[in-house]
């Protein structure tokens, strides 16, 4: 009896982080079964819905689900953690920890995780587009009259769910657990109903079905792979929202409901299919009786909102892990609850989506046309995720001899079913798949050239940079004739700098121009560090210089948010105290020129990239604003630099 009311407020917690997690983890892949099945079906590379086809069709569907979802993401890959956070770029971090290697091989790492990370947004616009349409298509089966109100409604759905990031995702969130796990019950319900009276369709679990569809249908079966990649669209959430909820709850999430639900549900669209083939238009609302078709296509609704609010919120988080580790300029992000550190808005971020995916239902129109472009981009990522995982699971786990080989037949199976499903969707390239590649791309470059020019920053700056050393005996009265002499006047002076060494330009600017030293100098580094979070004793370190000079070296997690005067606040048990009103923050701004030095050219970027870049920094958000640094005590010193 004690034992069991120990356990309980454990099971309580689990409970909630369960229930948690079925609303924000599993809202993609939850919505699969809407359009998965029936892609398979009516897709321009489709096959014909007879027994046999249904049957291998399932089985391929059934084994990918156990295989892709189950077996690598659940039970490996989210072993393969970053201090309990997941996602492609805190998995870049993870494996450049373990990597060893020149700096070279280190720059395509970074490369490949920067595609990555771009190959998730051109999946996170289609994902609201696709998930929103294909559930107010609903509305056709209940009657023709609808049929003009389609497109018009779910615009409406998706500038309203956009409309609404900006106060934050608290007051709903209460609610998306337990409408999915409605949603995930009528799946199952729905799918459970027609297999009894289909039950023969439960043979489709046996591989053999899927092996002789592979060998029958020969290339047709493998282009109808580009569709059967459809039920695994969503599986990245799982794990790039490991943080919030913890390994455990999602993995329970999954093989208790979840998986269960999805798997019944599809068997039931095949049974549909092989007792009425003409149900292949749209299996799944064809499941439900007359009577429960509008509740059906409102619940629908519901769970493709919260499946693109999951997206949309991922997008919010990469985002700020993207600026902390220096791969995007800085962005206006507000934080929507004081409470949850991870409830995030970028107003840039939301807008530039919200239009993409107006755009795209405009575009494609119906939600068979948008599956066309779906999966490209999920299978590309899943490539990259599956390399990362495994080349860092190899080191933590120090397998041995025995474990190196193991680790490599594992990247060998897995990338070879990723690589089969990547090529299958690469088919549907030319009838909509090139727009996440294009979206991909486009990141891409965005991301690589913010990068690569804030290095070439730091590569102009470094010559420039003066040894403490000799800059204090510079400034050093017994150094000094009376007439050079320096004032060193009250109050504290601290100078932001991108450097742990020497002296920042904007120090010696202004010692040339004013003449003046003050009191007491800080030279204030701020380091993102590759783990989400640092623990607060840990957060500063100081050194003192002499002649009154400190160095300041703050760290940061790429999921925190700088505050310079709360790191100045850490400052008081080395000794430094700070009276906000005597002390003024001395800023550098670069005002870049693109270089027509042939030479330097050669170490430099293309002419197109540095404007690009040079246009970023200027729309870059302020880093007074971005460090929270009180706007009335900053002065902003600046430099001219050729690229």
């Amino acid at each position: 009896m004690n034992h069991s009311s120990a356990s309980t407020p454990s099971q309580s917690v689990s409970l909630k982080l369960t229930l948690a997690a079925l609303g924000v983890v599993y809202g993609d892949i939850g919505t699969s079964p809407l359009y998965a099945l029936r892609e398979c079906f009516t897709a321009p590379h489709g096959v014909a819905p007879t027994p046999d086809n249904i049957l291998g069709v399932l089985s391929l569907m059934f084994w990918t689900l156990v295989f892709v979802v189950s077996l690598k993401y659940v039970i490996l890959i989210m072993r393969a953690d970053n201090n309990g956070e997941g996602g492609i770029l805190a998995l870049t971090a993870l494996t450049l920890r373990y990597w060893k290697g020149d700096a070279r091989k280190v720059w395509w790492l970074v490369v490949l995780g920067i595609f990555g990370a771009a190959l998730f947004y051109g999946d996170g616009i289609i994902t609201p587009a696709i998930s929103v349409l294909s559930a107010v298509e609903g509305l056709e089966i209940v009657s023709d009259v609808f049929k003009p109100y389609i497109i018009p409604s779910t615009i409406v759905i998706l500038i309203a769910l956009f409309s609404m990031q900006r106060k934050g995702t608290a007051s709903v969130g209460a609610l998306f657990g337990p409408i999915m796990l409605l949603w995930f019950s009528s799946l199952a319900v729905l799918g459970f109903l027609e297999i009894i009276q289909q039950p023969s369709v439960l043979k489709a679990i046996i591989p053999f079905y899927a092996i002789e569809f592979l060998i029958t249908n020969k290339f047709h079966a493998f282009l109808v792979l580009g569709s059967v990649v459809l039920v695994m669209t969503g599986s990245e959430a799982l794990y790039t929202d490991m943080g919030h909820f913890g390994k455990r709850p999602i993995q329970i999430a999954w093989f208790y409901l979840v998986g269960p639900a999805i798997v019944i549900n599809y068997f039931g669209q095949g049974a549909l299919l092989i007792s009425r083939p003409e149900a292949v238009a749209n299996p799944f609302y064809l499941l439900a009786p007359e009577w429960a078709l509008v509740p059906l296509v409102m619940l629908a609704t519901a769970a493709a909102i919260i499946a693109s609010q999951a997206v949309i919120s991922g997008a919010f988080s990469l985002t700020r892990q993207a600026i902390q580790l220096g791969f995007c300029p800085r962005m206006e992000i507000d934080h929507t609850s004081e409470e949850e550190v991870g409830q995030i808005y970028v107003p840039w971020v939301n807008w530039t989506l919200l239009t993409a995916i107006i755009g795209l239902v405009l575009g494609f129109q119906s939600s068979s046309n948008l599956a066309a472009a779906y999966g490209v981009a999920a299978t590309g990522m899943m490539i990259i995720s599956t390399f990362f995982a495994f080349v860092a699971m190899k080191h933590m786990w120090n397998w041995g001899r025995l474990g190196k080989w193991g680790t490599w037949m594992s990247i060998v199976g897995f990338l070879s079913i990723d690589i089969i499903f990547f090529s299958a969707t690469a088919i549907k390239i030319p009838q909509g798949g090139w727009f996440p590649i294009v979206v991909g791309f486009s990141i891409f470059t965005l991301m690589s050239t913010w990068k690569r020019g804030r290095e070439l920053i730091a590569e102009r700056m470094k010559p420039d940079l003066l040894e403490i050393d000799d800059f204090l005996m510079m400034i050093d009265p017994k150094n000094s004739s009376p007439s050079n002499s320096l004032f060193r006047v009250p109050g504290t002076a601290v100078f932001m700098t991108s450097h742990q060494i020497g002296v920042p330009p904007a120090l010696l600017h202004n010692l040339k121009h004013n003449k003046v030293v003050h009191e007491r100098i800080v030279l204030l580094t701020l380091v993102v560090e590759d783990v989400p979070y640092i623990r607060d004793h840990d957060r500063v370190r100081v050194q003192d210089l002499g002649s009154n000079f400190f160095r300041v070296v703050a760290q940061y997690g790429f999921k925190e948010d700088p505050n310079v005067p709360k790191i100045l606040e850490h400052c008081h048990p080395y000794g430094l105290d700070f009276n906000e009103m005597e002390t003024t923050f001395f800023l550098g701004r670069e005002t870049l020129i693109p270089s027509k030095d042939k030479a330097k050219k050669r170490f430099s970027m293309a002419s197109w990239r540095e404007k690009l870049f040079i246009s970023m920094l200027r729309n870059s958000r302020s880093a007074t604003d971005f460090f929270r640094i009180p706007s009335n005590r900053v002065i902003e010193i600046g430099t001219q630099l050729n690229l």
